[in-house]
């Protein structure tokens, strides 16, 4: 049974910073393409940065890049999402997801699509 189950949201002030984890269970392998995406109720899912387990790159959308950094343990089975400078624009429900087919790293604008996601962790920003 797969499951993702983030981790790590609440509330800071405009500045500050905050980091997610999203714990993955279930797989029968390591590598697939993971990712973020958050959503403001009312709003449209927004890809927020993608990974590939098995490799180092990492890709952002544009209002996050330099301020958002993505990581991984893979003995732990645990993504991350560390969140600096943080503005109340970046107040969403944030949500980890997986698709253990595809192989991108790339894929920042698949991501809100991925087969497997998380329940999410509420950020607010003020």
């Amino acid at each position: 049974h797969v499951q993702l189950v983030e981790s790590g949201g609440g509330s800071v002030q405009a500045g500050g910073s905050l980091r997610l984890s999203c714990e993955a269970s279930g797989y029968t392998h390591s590598s697939y393409s993971m990712g973020w995406f958050r959503q403001v109720p009312g709003k449209e899912r927004e890809g927020v940065g993608s990974i590939y387990t098995s490799g180092g790159n990492t890709y952002y959308t544009d209002s996050v890049q330099g301020r958002f950094i993505i990581s991984k343990d893979l003995t732990k089975k645990l993504l991350y999402l560390q969140m600096n400078s943080l503005t109340p624009a970046d107040t969403a429900m944030y949500y980890c997801a997986a698709d253990p087919l595809c192989r991108l790293d790339n894929a920042v604008a698949l991501v809100t699509g991925y087969p497997h996601r998380g329940r999410g962790t509420q950020v607010t920003v003020s």
